[in-house]
């Protein structure tokens, strides 16, 4: 008998929040100018027509409703303790119709017997959707807990997380930097550290173990970037080494004593490396193609020491070096398209939009590690003019780096500490045809307040996929503890 009451019960509810859906709306006595004050904050935004609900909490008191209208259609949806859970099925039928255009979204707040709307605000909806998956780290933020992490993709048009590989596995291993050729999971790889190390290549499902450090490089291949081809895997060798601050803004300073860039060709198991991306008197890191793969970008900055002492004076130019995929040869000039001594500042992460137009970097005071530092932002290049410009709708008063783009160019994601200045959350901008950004959003959730203030995590290197990946982890980690590795050669 108590269950039937029960079931009685959440019937009612039930019948009483879909009364307030797409076929009946709340009759407004007025409106305000109010601002109201909502989280995350969607006012404005950008957003492709294949994301998931943008569901979001009122942070003032009271009976709340959200009217949403776009296109002749509407949509109301009752608060429950602030939040606005939007049917997603409604909420897909909207955007599809209002590509171009904008959705009116106007909360309504009950005062005595009537509803009072506060100031409206819009979401616009771009022509062009975004890559279905999202992939990323999930790491504890001091960067010393390793015992928990691994590397999720999430479905971008539902709240469904996956893990592609928990370290849990592997005896709690460090696992990162995983990468995807062309953002298809077909061509994947990420190493694992400490127990169990190695470089994962994983092509058509199949993983194989890769031992990468060999006699003429300084450690094990570290930061990757496919050639377009999947013929080749651009990736920095790295003397790494991290100091804590208790009183410095930047909590955490990474910065490398020594740093090459080389190229791994992934069928003969060797890497091949040019006089001008493996120096002494300069250190060189964050390789990547560009889209015709007729070019090797990375970053360099003049070598200094003694290091940690200096690590302030070290700024990265980006540079490019001509390279050959039909033999594996470098040509023989380097040319710079952001200068670190001409302007005092250091950039970092250089990724090129599929398209080939535009350069999106991370630009900051010194070092290569910006994740950590508060004042970097991301910049662009236009690749046509060489124009160098801040992606100013994007940025924040904190930290914002780490980005990739989407397959169509015309979408970015990056990690910014913006949210609570202390976890990296993935935001969404929208790049148009003229290289600016939109205003970005926060990665929906079903509940963001209450997962965002509940989620100790920080996400590492958002990527964004063509499709979901299908590797099996457990095929992964059996080919980590039971292989001795394929060792790679020099050419």
């Amino acid at each position: 008998m108590k269950r039937l009451f029960r079931y009685g019960i959440l019937v009612a509810a039930a019948a009483c929040l879909s009364a307030c859906g797409s076929r009946q709306d709340i009759s407004l006595a007025r409106t305000s100018d109010a601002e109201p004050a909502i989280f995350p904050d969607y006012k404005g935004v950008t957003v492709p027509a294949n994301i998931a609900p943008l569901n979001f909490s009122y942070e003032g008191d009271g009976e709340c409703a959200l009217l949403v209208e776009g296109q002749g259609s509407k949509l109301c949806v009752k608060g429950m303790d602030g939040l606005f859970d939007l049917p997603a099925g409604d909420w897909r039928r909207m955007l599809a119709s209002c590509k171009g255009d904008s959705l009116k979204l106007t909360i309504a707040l009950r005062q005595g017997q009537e509803w009072v709307g506060t100031a409206p605000f819009y979401i616009h909806v771009a022509e062009e959707e975004i890559d279905p998956y999202l992939s990323y780290r999930l790491i504890p933020p001091g960067y010393q807990a390793w015992n928990r992490m691994g590397i999720y993709q999430r479905d971008l048009e539902s709240y469904r997380q996956t893990p592609i590989y928990e370290n849990k596995l592997t005896n709690g291993n460090c696992v990162n930097c995983h990468s995807y050729c062309n953002r298809s999971p077909d061509k994947m790889l990420f190493h694992a550290r400490a127990e169990f190390g190695g470089t994962v290549m994983i092509l058509d499902d199949v993983p194989e173990k890769l031992n990468t450090k060999t006699d003429a490089t300084i450690s094990a291949l570290v930061y990757p970037y496919w050639h377009p081809s999947g013929r080749y895997v651009a990736f920095s060798t790295n003397a790494t080494n991290q100091n804590f601050f208790s009183h410095d803004p930047n909590r955490i300073e990474v910065y490398d004593s020594a740093s090459d860039v080389v190229v791994y060709d992934v069928q003969h198991h060797c890497i091949a490396f040019s006089p001008l991306t493996k120096s002494d008197n300069a250190f060189e890191t964050f390789p990547t193609f560009s889209p015709d793969g007729r070019y090797l970008y990375f970053c360099s900055a003049q070598a200094v020491s003694p290091m940690p002492e200096r690590y302030r004076e070290v700024k990265y130019s980006i540079c490019r070096i001509d390279f050959n995929a039909d033999d594996m040869t470098f040509g023989d000039r380097v040319d710079t398209l952001f200068s670190a001594p001409a302007t005092g500042k250091s950039a970092s992460f250089p990724r090129i939009s599929p398209d080939g137009r535009y350069l999106a970097f991370t630009l900051h005071e010194y070092g290569n590690f910006s994740i950590w530092h508060k004042d970097a932002d991301l910049y662009m290049i236009d690749l046509e003019t060489r124009q160098t410009y801040p992606l100013a709708a994007a940025n924040s008063d904190d930290v914002d780096s780490y980005h990739s783009w989407s397959g169509n160019s015309r979408w970015m994601v990056f990690s910014s500490r913006r949210t609570d200045l202390l976890y990296t959350r993935p935001y969404i901008a929208y790049i148009d045809k003229d290289g600016q950004a939109h205003k970005p959003f926060l990665l929906p959730q079903k509940n963001p307040r209450q997962y965002y203030e509940r989620l100790m995590y920080s996400y590492n290197i958002p990527e964004l996929m063509a499709r979901k990946a299908t590797v099996s982890a457990h095929r992964i980690a059996s080919t980590l503890r039971t292989s001795k590795g394929t060792d790679v050669t020099v050419k």
